[in-house]
């Protein structure tokens, strides 16, 4: 996930309040010149949360049937399956055939009397319990894969979610800029028409174009980030490129308890990364007691039966059976069967670390975002309750004491920007509040429906 992807996905939650906000004010004020809001006019807040209680839930389908990570982790899942079954089969029996004890000098086959034609059928038969840890071994396998799968959903959906959100701050952040620029044009308008009547100066109307300037680069640069934003979604998605245009919903803010136990338990017990790595120490266990029967021979049973011709003379010949029992003998087991049992232990050890390595990246990332959730909540309601009705309050009190020349035009500058600054600072800690939020999700194994 990259920066500018997170970033945009906090934005979205962002620009349903800041809509809210906007009216409230408007509704106020009975004036828009001051409101910075950063949902588009085609949507309300109360709208913008069901829409996207629609809108999501429907990609996070898309993205589970047409993902190829997704899908190739799946054909991956049906592979392993595929291979506990024959993982403790016995081996294909040996069938043999021809002509045994055959003089070397050309003669019929009934000169000779121990010459016949031979039959038989042989099968390895390993030693007691090989058989059932090698099917052990490959069920633990196809276990940890079958973990891998989830995980590999748990993090296409969290993906999916930043880069929705990137698209959604972007759209949202266009909105709140362009607002911004309309109240710096009505500002510049005010400056020009005292500067003509001689009650202003050419500096506040170079100070207010210079503003306006300002925020038609920013428009520029935000419309150049949507493409990359709308590619990184399609991608997710499973999607080509040039196949329609996403418009992400607004988002709303729902308050969530963050409780590090509980929540690092849960991780514990179903994050599937965890689990995977549990089930590969399982695994290796048993390839560690499976090396350890290498110690033990397997058999080899033989069965033949040969049949002769009868004599010149016309005297019939028994036919023969035989039976044969074989062992191998492991007496290289300094070479071959010791550094088997080493390699399993180390893979076994190794897989251990991992999963000790993995816990406490998990519990340092949920401390870290569910600091981070709790920081963003608390801005988010400062901002709302106290600093911007108040910066709002400040911009329009400057507007009204500079157009009777209390206030220079600077200050009504310098005030409306800040206005711009916080909006866009609430915007961005709900941004980050929702992102931390989808970042909890996918650490603690929140399973996708």
């Amino acid at each position: 996930m990259n920066r500018a992807g997170m970033i945009a996905a906090a934005w979205v939650v962002v620009a349903s309040t800041a809509h809210v906000q906007a009216q409230e004010q408007t509704s106020k004020t009975g004036s828009t010149v001051f409101t910075h809001s950063a949902a588009p006019e085609r949507s309300t807040g109360s709208q913008s949360g069901n829409a996207n209680t629609a809108l999501l839930p429907g990609l996070i389908r898309e993205a589970l049937e047409n993902n190829p990570e997704i899908r190739a982790a799946q054909q991956e899942r049906t592979a392993a399956q595929q291979r506990i079954a024959p993982a403790g089969a016995l081996d294909d029996p040996m069938l043999e055939a021809g002509v045994i004890n055959a003089p070397l000098a050309s003669s019929p086959f009934n000169r000779e009397d121990m010459t016949m034609k031979m039959i038989g059928l042989s099968q390895r038969l390993p030693f007691p319990g090989k058989r059932g840890l090698r099917k052990e071994v490959a069920s633990k396998d196809a276990q940890a894969i079958e973990y891998g799968y989830q995980e590999t959903v748990n993090r296409v959906i969290h993906n999916l979610k930043t880069a929705y959100f990137d698209l959604g701050l972007a759209r949202e952040m266009f909105q709140l800029t362009e607002k911004n620029r309309q109240t710096l044009e009505y500002f510049l308008r005010i400056a020009e028409e005292r500067y003509q009547v001689g009650q202003g100066s050419q500096a506040d109307v170079l100070k207010a174009q210079t503003q306006v300037s300002r925020m038609l680069d920013r428009l520029l640069e935000l419309e150049r980030e949507q493409p990359v934003f709308e590619a990184e979604l399609m991608r997710t998605l499973g999607r080509g490129t040039g196949t329609g245009t996403l418009v992400p919903a607004l988002l709303h803010i729902q308050e969530t308890p963050l409780m590090m136990e509980m929540l690092q338990q849960e991780a514990m017990l179903q994050r599937p990364q965890l689990l995977a790595l549990e089930s590969l120490i399982a695994r290796n266990e048993k390839s560690v007691d499976l090396a350890r029967r290498a110690y033990y021979p397997d058999l080899d049973v033989r069965f033949s039966y040969g049949q002769r011709d009868s004599m010149p003379d016309g005297t019939r010949r028994d036919d023969m059976v035989s039976m044969t029992v074989a062992v191998n003998l492991p007496v290289w087991r300094g070479s071959k069967i010791e550094p088997r049992i080493l390699e399993s232990q180390a893979l076994r050890d190794q897989a251990a670390s991992l999963y000790q390595a993995q816990r406490n990246e998990v519990t340092a990332r949920l401390r870290q975002q569910i600091a981070l959730a709790g920081q963003n909540l608390k801005s988010i309601k400062l901002y709302q309750a106290t600093i911007l009705p108040q910066a709002r309050l400040t911009v329009e009190s400057a507007l009204t004491a500079y157009q009777v020349g209390r206030v220079d035009f600077l200050t009504l500058l310098d005030n409306q920007m800040t206005v711009f600054d916080f909006e866009t600072s609430r915007i961005t800690a709900i941004a980050n509040y929702n992102k931390a939020l989808a970042e909890i999700d996918w650490l603690v194994g929140k399973h996708v429906h």
